[in-house]
């Protein structure tokens, strides 16, 4: 099961240099870098009953879906090993993500991280032909979303990709891929709309690159 987490140890020291520090606030809200020391505040966020109490964002850390001999037979039993397996990864440096803060609460997330650590698309039929040449460190993802329900539609995915981006600056940029959903008005809130959505990226300067599956289209920017 591990081998889908075969991130080096070195590399993970790397990306979590001076990431304890980094701390924005963007169109009124405070952000923070997932670490262990917010890791509770991820913990309070992921079990409110918004539906990523049992992913708590590894499946893009996993390098292709699990093998039928670990498949497990309810969400509950997901969640405890998804939450355990990200707090490991947190511990070790391999993990990043931005927690956005209303009043000292977090109420939205955003995970990002570099090509070496969510290496989940590289394996998608999607994107057979998409991949850039980029030298190691230098090419970054943003993945996924997640927004209390209350606050939604008030910037805070906005403001939590801002400071993905000025995360990934700090430690020293590169080309940044994110797979947001085209028209997203009128469509019900599921798994797709945790990409974000493509209006979302263009307004920090992100193109359009190519399609991605039915929905979602590939896009990029270099910082």
């Amino acid at each position: 099961m591990w081998e889908s987490f075969s991130v080096s140890a070195n590399f993970c020291r790397w990306t979590r240099v001076k990431q304890t520090r980094m701390r924005y606030k963007t169109k009124g809200y405070m952000t923070k870098e997932l670490t262990a020391k917010t890791w509770p505040d991820f913990v309070r966020l992921f079990t409110q009953g918004g539906g990523w109490d049992h992913c708590w964002c590894v499946h893009f850390h996993r390098a292709r879906a699990l093998p039928k001999n670990a498949w497990l037979h309810t969400r509950a039993e997901r969640g405890v090993r998804n939450r355990r397996e990200q707090r490991e990864m947190v511990e070790r440096g391999c993990s990043h993500g931005i927690l956005v803060y209303v009043e000292g609460e977090a109420v939205g997330w955003c995970q990002y991280g570099p090509r070496e650590e969510l290496t989940r698309i590289d394996n998608s039929r999607n994107y057979r032909g998409l991949a850039p040449e980029v030298e190691a460190g230098k090419f970054w993802r943003i993945t996924c979303f997640v927004v209390e329900r209350k606050h939604r539609r008030r910037g805070v995915a906005g403001a939590a990709l801002k400071a993905a981006l000025a995360a990934i600056s700090r430690k020293g940029g590169g080309l940044v891929e994110a797979y947001p959903v085209e028209n997203w008005e009128g469509k019900a809130f599921g798994n797709m709309s945790t990409s974000g959505t493509v209006s979302m990226f263009k307004k920090e300067g992100f193109g359009v690159v190519a399609a991605f599956g039915a929905t979602n289209v590939v896009m990029r920017k270099r910082i």
